[in-house]
């Protein structure tokens, strides 16, 4: 996801590199980083905080696409491509949220 994301944001205009594109760049790195960082904590509390994190980042670089897909930053087919690994990827997370809860 991070890599498309980095793809997609190669198309921007320049003058975007400060703006939206650097927010969804953000947004996509801090997915893989939250988890890793929660991870770390070495603790199921901390680390459930972590991924429920992660959500909400997931939830910005959604909103953030959207913004960019209306500006036509991107175009249809990768706006489609992009929102298909959100969506999938939210679903992960929020499996993995209700298996931690249920354990705990």
């Amino acid at each position: 996801m991070v890599k498309f994301t980095y793809k997609i944001c190669q198309d921007f205009p320049k003058d975007e590199i400060f703006g939206l594109q650097s927010q969804i760049k953000r947004s996509s790195v801090s997915v893989p980083s939250n988890i890793a960082e929660g991870y770390g904590r070495k603790s199921t509390k901390s680390y459930l905080q972590f991924i429920i994190i992660v959500r909400g980042s997931l939830l910005e670089l959604e909103t953030q696409l959207i913004i960019a897909k209306e500006l036509d930053f991107v175009n249809q087919s990768k706006f489609d491509k992009m929102s298909d690994l959100i969506v999938e990827e939210n679903k992960i997370i929020n499996a993995f949220i209700r298996s931690v809860e249920k354990s705990n």
